[in-house]
């Protein structure tokens, strides 16, 4: 077994880097569009799949009204905000959802010997651009809720939902890099994570304090999701508008810090399969 959990070498982001990172975008779309019938027809399974999950929420409002004080117009927000997040993440972090299997067929290893960082090239080998059908719908979510959430738009509470969505991209992101971490250590990908991934994304689509204190708790102070959900949009709603609730979303952005160490301990402990 040759050890190569060494990171290629690489300048930091440049000019070129992003000219490279763009032309490796439009390879992975022009790829996935030479079967357009297959494309459009997954795009629009996603927004089938995000509009049924949206449906269970309409009808359990029009049953109870609010939800721990949220009206339907502001859990529909809530839902909109994590659901862009998410789907901006799943679609440009993509690689990171899959590299299980770039360490099994060996892919990983061609990316070990070129000279780019391992992140940006796992970053540009696998793009999914059928998740922009979630995109879609969660941009319809937010074209209801705006007028009627009850949201006065000034350029702070603007600034406030930017920054929420910027954030729970970064978010999902570095739980994607977590995964991908884990995996050096176990080959295989383990399937808990998708409890964070995906179940995050789910159990969004209310505000989080729903769960429980503890659910709520865990998910401020272990995985900050309630940091991008919960506490900003106490804030532009009114319940508690505090400068800690409206800036609750920066601290998240350091969740990539513990992700992005757990892929360097992770890469200088990977050995090749020689697959």
């Amino acid at each position: 077994m040759v050890d190569v959990g060494r990171d290629a070498p690489g300048a930091p982001l440049t000019c070129g880097a992003v000219r490279l990172y763009w032309r490796l975008m439009l390879v992975n779309l022009y790829s996935q569009m030479q079967h357009k019938t297959s494309f459009f027809l997954l795009t629009f399974g996603q927004f089938g799949v995000s509009f049924t999950s949206f449906l269970g929420v309409w009808l359990l409002m029009e049953r109870f009204h609010t939800v721990r004080g949220f009206t339907l117009p502001q859990v529909t927000l809530c839902y909109a905000v994590v659901l862009t997040a998410f789907s901006v993440s799943e679609c440009f972090f993509r690689g990171f959802d899959v590299f299980p299997r770039m360490i099994g067929n060996g892919e990983f290893d061609r990316a070990l010997v070129r000279p780019r960082n391992t992140i940006f090239l796992v970053l540009g080998m696998q793009m999914d651009f059928t998740r922009v059908g979630r995109l879609i719908q969660a941009i319809v979510m937010l074209a209801y809720a705006l007028p009627r959430c009850g949201v006065t738009w000034t350029p702070v509470n603007i600034g406030t939902l930017a920054l929420m969505i910027v954030s729970g991209a970064a978010v999902f992101a570095a739980l994607m890099i977590v995964y991908a971490g884990f995996t050096f250590f176990t080959i295989e990908g383990l399937e808990f994570m998708n409890i964070l991934t995906h179940g995050g994304q789910e159990h969004g689509k209310y505000p989080f304090a729903i769960y429980g204190e503890g659910v709520l708790k865990f998910l401020t102070y272990v995985v900050p999701l309630a940091l991008f959900q919960y506490y900003p949009l106490l804030a532009l709603t009114g319940q508690q508008d505090t400068v800690w609730n409206r800036l609750a979303p920066i601290p998240a952005l350091l969740f990539l810090i513990p992700a992005y160490i757990l892929w360097r301990i992770g890469l200088r402990k990977y050995k090749s399969t020689g697959s």
